[in-house]
């Protein structure tokens, strides 16, 4: 991990340089991820397919003697050191991006792990920033991998998870599901996490891709998260769910197959209400194909439901836009792609493909070119390896 090596150095040759010394200062590392398949599902107990990434989110940290909590972005530097306390751990808007290892604080003093001393923490994330990949959830989970080492908390990788989760929906305020912290903190070098979110049951798959690579594109179009459609679709599918309940005793959208949900779905009373319900049904049940046909080695049958993933996130769920669209679509005419989806939240952010590794510098090429032309500005391409979760480096 020659990487992680490089980062080690860089982040406490900064740490040094804002906060004075490296004394006593440990560095950890949590992936970005990015999910195969199983979009919007999360949130509707359905299953989902994410990796973990070999990019993600650096720290260096140390504990203080005092209350004080000092934070320092390379990812931000213009905010400069933004300071804050152990006392004080509420959400403002004036901490930025601090609110994420704040909230993550706050949530660990919630579930019986008060942290009992202020820290210096420094953060240098190479995962593209607004891209998707979770840049987000990946500071929680380093935020709680930190405390749990500098603190001695007894909880697990999972728990990290739920506890980031917590903070996100609690103390930031928006409604996410679990899959973006499962992913980081329970990721696996070379496999996939096929994760049933009704009841965090989980299998890890091994993802080989002879002769082929996943490459993300970056939209570069910028969405926040809580401002976004997000907490609207999950509203919409809450409510038909609890028009299904009337007639079908289910306690999730993912429980239901494509085949009970056309018997039922007369039940829902408003057609955009049958569409997004539609769409977290029939996606559940494409993941559990998905995982299916990797198992059976059949990558093409992979691509093919990855494509179908796209076709019902950007009509029936309609959480798509023209940037996602673009290089979706510009993907499926290039010889060599496997298959291309959004992938995320959607409104911007990224898409996920599997490319042949000859046919990646043409793909890039390609798409890249039509993109600039009909968007306006460039998209940003990154081949990615599948790594582990948090660690201490």
């Amino acid at each position: 991990m020659e990487v992680n090596g490089q980062m080690k150095e860089i982040v406490l040759k900064k740490f040094e340089e804002v906060f004075g010394d490296v004394q006593g200062v440990k560095v950890f590392f949590a992936p970005g991820r990015v999910n195969l398949i199983g979009e919007h599902t999360d949130y509707n107990g359905g299953h989902v397919f994410p990796c973990a990434l070999t990019i993600g989110t650096y720290a260096a940290a140390r504990v203080r003697e005092d209350n004080m909590l000092r934070f320092y972005s390379m990812n931000f530097e213009s905010l400069g050191v933004i300071e804050s306390s152990i006392e004080d751990l509420k959400p403002m808007e004036e901490a930025g991006w601090t609110n994420y290892p704040k909230g993550v604080m706050w949530a660990f003093g919630e579930k019986g792990f008060p942290v009992p001393k202020g820290m210096d923490i420094l953060l240098n994330g190479n995962i593209p920033n607004g891209s998707g990949l979770s840049s987000s959830a990946s500071v929680e989970v380093v935020t709680g991998a930190i405390l749990r080492d500098f603190f001695g908390f007894d909880v697990s990788n999972q728990d990290l998870a739920l506890i980031g989760q917590y903070s996100e929906n609690k103390f930031n305020g928006v409604n996410c599901g679990i899959m973006d912290q499962f992913a980081i903190a329970m990721g696996k070098k070379d496999h996939a996490i096929f994760l049933d979110t009704a009841d965090l049951s989980y299998t890890y798959a091994p993802v080989k891709l002879e002769g082929a690579k996943i490459v993300i594109a970056c939209s570069n179009k910028k969405r926040g998260l809580g401002d976004s459609k997000y907490n609207e679709r999950r509203s919409e599918c809450e409510t038909a769910l609890s028009e299904l309940q009337q007639v079908v005793d289910i306690k999730s959208l993912g429980e239901l197959t494509e085949e009970e949900f056309e018997k039922y779905k007369a039940a829902i009373k408003d057609e955009v209400r049958v569409r997004r319900a539609k769409h977290a049904v029939y996606e559940n049940q494409r993941t559990l194909k998905a995982v299916a046909a990797l198992k059976e080695n059949d990558i093409a049958l992979f691509g093919q439901l990855m494509n179908a993933s796209h076709v019902s996130l950007r009509d029936d769920y309609e959480v798509t836009g023209i940037e996602l669209d673009t290089l979706v679509e510009e993907a499926w005419k290039v010889e060599g792609v496997i298959g291309s989806r959004m992938t995320g939240a959607g409104f911007g952010g990224c898409t996920v493909s599997i490319v042949k590794e000859d046919a990646i510098d043409c793909f890039v090429k390609q798409v890249g070119e039509a993109y600039q032309a009909k968007i306006g500005y460039g998209a940003d391409f990154y081949v990615v390896e599948i790594g582990g979760g948090p660690a201490v480096l």
